[in-house]
């Protein structure tokens, strides 16, 4: 999604290098698999959630707590978002740590983070809608990765402590404006949207946009991130407890948090009909916009897993690095793969696949869809047939130097 350059070097990458008068690389390179491995695996997950957006049946509610399999296929997923705008962060922090000036890691974020921008409300689009009429736009994760770099681009410029004191507000006080609503604005409705919560904003006459992910608390997110990066810094070994004392401090919150009840989502979770329906309702925290349990629930665990990382080797972590280091490339070619995997299972059991070729959210005609071990079976294909692809470009990508290639 953001541009591989970011991840090009580490936070101590030139001071070691000159200490031990060996090559930037050698220093670099197990932390940079560590981002990247994380990142690759919240790639894979997400293309399931796209799978079961575009091959699901019609009516399924994938919070529905009295169906575990489905509920679970969407709540495993919910690690992709918030894991990767953090890591974004962290990659933002670990640029400027190569000796760049806060004037030049500004103006990489401002530039990388319009140009996701951009693509969001092109590329990304077609390949959501395979329409080209500019009717309706949904502002999705790649625009709030870009909107949120341009935030950071500001940010840069406090001390390291003042922005995590930004991110961390967003983070924890932003359920505190739950019961602000577009309306209660007036004219100035559509700023709520794009700020706090989800909703249409008109474009003049004929057009209109769906706010889907809006920028609180997202690049609260993505601030927290670069507020992290300096850990990076660190030898490995202190690396690894830091990350995952954090981690099961933020999972340890969270669990206290969502059991209080009091704060923290605007959803409280209650006892249902069995343990296991009430467990789901305990983990069905709100997503637009993210809230603070939701955040907790998901980053707690990243943190963990970042460190566990560091020592992951072998076929599977290899496999998996591949979607890590090429996010964008996969990001795109996966989102028009599995849409014309839709189209074609539309004209073989409908006739018809005209609905398919418009924005989302779309109405699914009754006898469309695939049961969840369909779903499962086409998001398997997909992925096991794009990783060579995302190998290849990614070892293409390496060979190259133009600055461009950096914005792919």
């Amino acid at each position: 999604m953001t541009a591989t350059h970011f991840w090009s070097t580490d936070a101590k990458s030139r001071t070691d290098a000159a200490a031990s008068h060996e090559p930037v690389h050698a220093v670099a390179r197990p932390r940079l698999d560590s981002i990247d491995l994380l990142r690759g695996l919240v790639m894979v997950l997400m293309a399931l959630d796209h799978t079961r957006d575009f091959f699901g049946v019609g009516g399924m509610n994938p919070r529905d707590v009295a169906d575990p399999a489905l509920f679970l296929t969407r709540w495993i997923t919910h690690f992709c978002a918030p894991t990767f705008i953090f890591l974004a962060g962290i990659s933002a922090c670990l640029y400027g740590a190569r000796g760049r000036s806060v004037g030049e890691v500004s103006r990489f974020l401002v530039s990388r983070g319009c140009w996701l921008i951009l693509i969001e409300f092109t590329l990304v689009r077609f390949g959501w809608s395979f329409n080209l009429h500019l009717d309706v736009f949904v502002a999705q994760v790649i625009w709030v990765i870009g909107a949120s770099m341009v935030v950071l681009a500001g940010l840069v410029y406090l001390p390291r402590w003042a922005i995590a004191a930004a991110g961390l507000i967003m983070i924890a006080g932003h359920n505190l404006l739950d019961t602000i609503h577009p309306e209660h604005l007036g004219a100035a409705s559509w700023l709520w949207n794009f700020l706090h919560q989800s909703g249409i904003v008109p474009l003049g006459s004929q057009a209109k946009l769906f706010v889907l992910y809006p920028l609180i608390p997202w690049c609260g997110v993505m601030a927290v991130g670069y507020a992290v990066g300096p850990v990076f810094s660190l030898d490995p070994a202190t690396r690894e407890r830091s990350l995952i004392a954090a981690g099961l401090a933020v999972t340890a919150g969270f669990i206290v948090l969502r059991a209080a009840n009091v704060y923290g989502d605007p959803a409280p979770w209650s006892v249902q009909g069995g343990s296991l329906a009430t467990v789901l309702s305990f983990l069905n925290c709100e997503k637009y916009p993210p809230s603070l349990t939701y955040l907790m629930m998901t980053l707690g665990p990243a943190l963990i897993l970042l460190a566990l990382f560091e020592r992951a080797r072998g076929r599977i972590a290899d496999w998996t690095l591949a979607f890590g280091r090429v996010p964008f490339f996969f990001y795109v070619l996966h989102i028009v793969v599995i849409h014309v995997l839709a189209v074609a299972l539309a004209w073989a059991t409908l006739g018809d696949a005209g609905w398919l070729l418009g924005p989302p959210p779309r109405q699914t005609p009754a006898g469309f869809g695939l049961p969840l071990p369909g779903v499962y079976a086409v998001w398997l294909f997909v992925v096991l047939a794009l990783q060579p692809l995302c190998r290849w470009f990614a070892a293409l990508k390496q060979r190259r130097r133009e600055w461009w290639w950096s914005y792919l």
